[in-house]
């Protein structure tokens, strides 16, 4: 369950009447995560085990908005915006996965959590695999969806497949010095939809409302800076990462959540070769942002791991989705990286 971490230390809101849609119970939240400032929305079961949703590029915590209520019956729920994202601050920090896994832990404690599941898409998963390496102690289990993790399932090479290509061209692109900040000021809209079009199993899974609000998040003081450095200090990630894979394999429980259609084939099968106690899921119908995709799907997944892993607060529920073993699948085809 929660085992409180000292009163948290949480500075005003600073977005008064910030509304919620959707999302009945849930609460905004800001904290000081050892000097940052980050944003959270939670609610759910104050007593249950809490879960803590971390999302990725070019997405903020609305990510998991569909998702979000489909937990809350059962856990404590958590979706916290990264530095750089949404309404958290966006500092001159380096933004190596293991540097801002160190502010996200800060948060989750300073919001009263001590012990928590972790479940993260994209660059948020590069940072849970971070996250899990460093505080391993303070996690039930670890859930990861579609992401190349820096050092660990990202390759070093840019595929020049068309059909591939388009998945992945950008890692190199956000490298460049200045030129995205040149090519993409006053145009975060269009790059930003580009990908949110381009990347799932269907071009409608996003409005115009869904893209403005993720584009003007990118847009913000400070926002396309950061959004750039998580791929600028990728490097340093896959530094930290291998020095920390050195002295100890990931332990905790992994489910690995892939989409049909997304970026990595088998998450579970990419991962295993770190980790002791890999799972996965294969999601059908989805691309690459599948929790909005397939959000029943990804509640079921993350609802059936969490009860089978670890504290139970209710029964089991099946997820409708394909399970697969990274023992019965192994590692066929290379892994591809993601956003």
């Amino acid at each position: 369950m929660n085992d409180s971490a000292g009163a948290p230390h949480e500075p005003s809101n600073p977005v008064p009447g910030l509304p919620l849609p959707g999302l009945a119970g849930f609460s905004h939240r800001w904290v000081d995560a050892d000097g940052v400032r980050l944003h959270a929305v939670q609610g759910g079961r104050p007593d249950g085990p809490a879960v803590v949703l971390l999302a990725g590029f070019p997405q903020t915590w609305w990510a998991w908005r569909e998702v979000m209520p489909q937990l809350a019956d059962r856990f404590r729920v958590v979706a916290l915006d990264l530095p750089g994202q949404g309404h958290s601050k966006r500092p001159h920090i380096s933004y190596d996965t293991h540097t801002v896994a160190a502010h996200v832990h800060a948060a989750v404690r300073a919001l009263g959590v001590s012990t928590y599941w972790l479940a993260a898409h994209d660059i948020g998963a590069w940072v849970a695999f971070s996250l899990a390496l460093r505080y391993r102690s303070a996690l039930h289990g670890l859930a990861l969806l579609d992401a190349g993790i820096p050092g660990i399932t990202l390759p070093d090479a840019v595929p020049t497949d068309p059909g591939q290509a388009y998945k992945t061209w950008h890692f190199a692109f956000h490298l460049v010095p200045d030129l995205p900040e040149t090519l993409l000021t006053g145009r975060e809209r269009e790059y930003v939809g580009w990908f949110l079009k381009a990347k799932t199993r269907s071009s409608a899974t996003f409005d115009d409302a869904d893209i403005e609000r993720y584009a003007a998040s990118v847009a913000a003081d400070g926002g396309l800076r950061a959004s750039l450095a998580y791929y600028r200090d990728a490097a340093e990630s896959a530094r930290k990462n291998h020095e920390a894979l050195a002295r100890q394999r990931l332990t905790v429980p992994l489910l690995g959540i892939s989409g049909s259609h997304g970026s990595i084939p088998d998450m579970a099968a990419s991962l295993e070769p770190w980790a002791d106690r890999t799972t996965g899921v294969v999601v059908p119908d989805a691309g690459h942002f599948i929790p909005d995709e397939q959000p029943g799907a990804v509640a079921a997944a993350l609802t059936d791991f969490l009860t089978a892993a670890g504290p139970r607060p209710a029964a089991r529920r099946a997820a409708p989705a394909v399970p697969r073993t990274a023992e019965a699948v192994g590692t066929a085809g290379a892994p591809r990286p993601s956003d």
